[in-house]
């Protein structure tokens, strides 16, 4: 009862926007697989459906954030084999794009990435190449904390909200990803070029094969992150945007529960993560109801709702 009971009262501060004829449902397939690494991103969702334009993705704090006096943040290689994977060397660097007393945006180029670094990266004249992790900085209430980043050689994205008073930070865990989602040994969105415009927080998503997004950082506070999605024209022939994270055991995932809104439905469905079949959903909320020993502070993420022009 009290598991139902968080979240009920989780997916009650879930309610984003009203029901409206433009809201859709989207194809949910869970292709997540089990692992002994809790850094490997076994668990795989994907989202599709024809003629989706627009959804919402926000990070939002899970509900037991309020009882975390300790938080664990370090990353657990037990059982982690990392010897064969991809590493593409390159020249470390770290570029600032620009900066105002209250928001600021940083690039950095590793030693190796799995993928080559080609994707270039602007902010109005200033068009930087070759980064692997742009971060977004704000500062709020004399607090400066790095909210969103982005992986420009595969399209991936992490977010989270700020962090509540009693904790000095919160940690990333799941990724995301906004596009035309393919594999190539893992799940990717490839991008032309991302650009960035502080005055309306807001991203555009070039990608490779055609097509555009506008990303706009729509809510920030102690509660959530909420970034509003809006294609120029839906994908086709791919899902549309993907959830990657990790679950070895309840005490140790970053994601172990779904609760989903189907069409037609009553009430929300719940399942766990790992036997999750998958199925139409307008809503889909995907985090967790106990402390985890990894990434504890992580927040859960939500995707939806989903919309046509």
């Amino acid at each position: 009862m009290a598991s139902r009971f968080f979240l009920t009262a989780l997916l009650g501060l879930l309610t984003f926007a009203p029901a409206s004829a433009q809201e859709a449902a989207a194809t949910v397939r869970n292709e997540s697989v089990p692992t002994l690494c809790a850094e490997t991103d076994n668990v795989a969702l994907t989202f599709a459906a024809p003629g989706i334009s627009r959804l919402r993705i926000a990070a939002v704090h899970p509900a037991y954030i309020g009882t975390l006096s300790v938080d664990r943040m370090a990353p657990d290689f037990t059982a982690c084999d990392m010897s064969k994977d991809p590493a593409v060397p390159a020249v470390p660097k770290r570029v600032t794009f620009f900066e105002t007393p209250d928001l600021w945006l940083t690039g950095y180029t590793f030693p190796s990435f799995w993928r080559p670094a080609a994707v270039p990266f602007r902010v109005g004249d200033k068009v930087v190449e070759g980064l692997h992790l742009v971060q977004l900085w704000v500062r709020q209430q004399d607090r400066a904390e790095e909210v969103l980043v982005v992986y420009p050689p595969d399209g991936y994205w992490r977010a989270r909200p700020l962090s509540p008073s009693h904790l000095p930070m919160t940690g990333y865990g799941s990724s995301f990803l906004v596009g035309p989602v393919e594999t190539e040994g893992r799940p990717l969105v490839k991008l032309k070029e991302i650009a960035f415009d502080p005055a309306t927080r807001s991203f555009t998503l070039t990608f490779a094969g055609g097509g555009t997004a506008r990303m706009h950082l729509a809510t920030l506070d102690r509660e959530q992150l909420a970034l509003d999605v809006t294609f120029d024209r839906p994908v086709a022939g791919a899902p549309f945007a993907a959830l990657r994270s990790m679950y070895v055991t309840e005490f140790n995932a970053d994601v172990a529960r779904l609760a989903w809104k189907a069409p037609g439905e009553k009430g929300w469905g719940e399942a766990p993560v790992m036997t999750y079949p998958g199925g139409l959903a307008s809503e889909l909320w995907a985090g967790r109801l106990v402390p985890s020993r990894h990434n504890t502070s992580a927040p859960d993420m939500v995707f939806g709702p989903f919309g046509t022009k």
